[in-house]
């Protein structure tokens, strides 16, 4: 069984993915798709190995923007400084952000090994290409069931489904106003968010009025990325990014049969994580009894609330 969690930005699917994390059978694979090239990544066309592993290697230009400014993104979980290979200043391939660091404490090798499997893979299609790396991560670390969560993801339902027609999707669904306004809060949503919508900096100029967007650039003060990290654009415009994401996921769900899709609202998970673990469990064919996992689980939302304005919100 292929297994999915999806939902909009700053839904709180990081904690949940981080929960279902402690079970010793689920390998969590962690904010995979949406980083990846956005015109290549549901392509129809079969891929090279090579075109495989350059796909997932490559950077992501939003996160290198933010990075190099000295942004924090809590997802970001490579170990930067030490005998790490990567700086905050190199542009970080993609699996690298978050990804393996979670799986491994040594990311540099994993990530050498991942690119080594996928370049020596043959030409097929992605969906093929995504089965066999999940499959072999999955054995590679020593569990027995993957599950992709990457935010953002409610809005590629449809084309996760084309990839995975089988599979199961369970959408973690948050209070738009609160989702919206964490975003708004977190350096790489705010970054797109206002360039895809054109929204205002503090001092009222769109951003498309304020320079060419060039990751790559040495940062300054005043380049158009510094502004519009250091600014906070109204919340209109995270409030319509949210209802976009909704929308586009909304008008795949027609596809799904009934037993493909199960909707869980964050402010249950919180409330009542051990009874919404257990419902989770029983839709993605997961044993809720073995080895405790699900009391480990409900421990991760101690002293967590549901406002976007209280400490530790995901």
């Amino acid at each position: 069984m292929d297994r999915f969690v999806v939902g909009t930005g700053r839904c709180g699917s990081t904690l949940l993915s981080r929960m279902l994390a402690v079970n010793p059978r689920v390998l969590s694979v962690f904010e995979f798709f949406n980083g990846l090239d956005m015109g290549v990544r549901f392509s129809a066309e079969p891929l090279a190995g090579v075109d495989f592993a350059a796909l997932i290697s490559r950077e992501q230009p939003f996160v290198t923007a933010v990075l190099r400014r000295g942004y924090e993104v809590p997802e970001v979980t490579y170990p930067f400084g030490g005998r790490a290979r990567y700086t905050r200043e190199d542009p970080l391939p993609w699996i690298l952000v978050a990804l393996l660091p979670r799986v491994s404490e040594d990311p540099d090798s994993l990530f050498d090994e991942v690119v080594a499997f996928a370049a020596d893979l043959p030409r097929q299609h992605l969906a093929a290409h995504y089965r066999r790396l999940f499959e072999w991560l999955t054995q590679r670390m020593g569990r027995e069931v993957w599950i992709e969560r990457s935010g953002s993801s409610i809005e590629y339902l449809g084309s996760l489904h084309e990839c995975f027609p089988r599979a199961r999707f369970l959408h973690l669904h948050r209070d738009g106003p609160e989702a919206a306004l964490s975003m708004r809060e977190h350096h790489a949503y705010r970054l797109p968010i206002s360039l895809l919508y054109q929204a205002p900096t503090d001092d009222g100029v769109p951003a498309s009025e304020l320079g060419a967007f060039d990751p790559g650039a040495r940062p300054h003060p005043e380049d158009a990325i510094s502004r519009i990290l250091a600014s906070r654009p109204p919340a209109e415009y995270f409030g319509r990014y949210w209802t976009d994401q909704i929308v586009r996921g909304f008008r795949a769900l027609g596809r799904l049969d009934a037993d493909q899709y199960l909707e869980i609202r964050f402010e249950d998970l919180v409330a009542s994580p051990r009874e919404v673990l257990r419902a989770i469990a029983r839709f993605f064919a997961l044993d809720p009894d073995r080895d405790g996992w699900i009391d480990r689980a409900a421990a991760l939302v101690r002293g967590r609330r549901g406002s976007c304005g209280s400490p530790g919100r995901p």
